[in-house]
C-alpha cells in the first residue's frame, strides 16, 4: 500500500524497507543488486518483487544502500536506519 507521500513499506527478512516512489528516478541499482527484490513498475519506478525474502538481510540492506537517490530506506528491528 502506498501513502499519501508515495510511501510504501513491507517488512523483508525482519527489517522494515521502505520505497520513496517520488524519489525514485529509476537508476536499477537495487535491481543490479537483489533483482528478486525490486523491480520496476510500468512506470520506471521501483516496486517490491516477486521473492525479496530470498535475498536475506546483508543483500538486501546493499540493495537498498546502492540508490543514488535515497529511495530505499532499511530500518531493523529497533528502528534504526541501516541505510542509505
Amino acid at each position: 500500500m502506498t501513502d499519501a507521500g508515495g510511501v510504501v513499506e513491507r517488512r523483508i527478512a525482519g527489517l522494515t524497507v521502505r520505497i520513496d516512489r517520488l524519489l525514485c528516478v529509476g537508476f536499477g541499482d537495487c535491481i543490479d543488486e537483489a533483482p528478486e527484490s525490486f523491480a520496476l513498475d510500468e512506470d520506471g519506478v521501483v516496486v517490491f518483487g516477486a521473492d525479496p525474502e530470498s535475498v536475506g538481510q546483508e543483500r538486501l540492506v546493499r540493495a537498498c544502500a546502492a540508490c543514488p537517490v535515497d529511495a530505499l530506506t532499511v530500518l531493523d528491528g529497533d528502528g534504526r536506519q541501516l541505510a542509505p
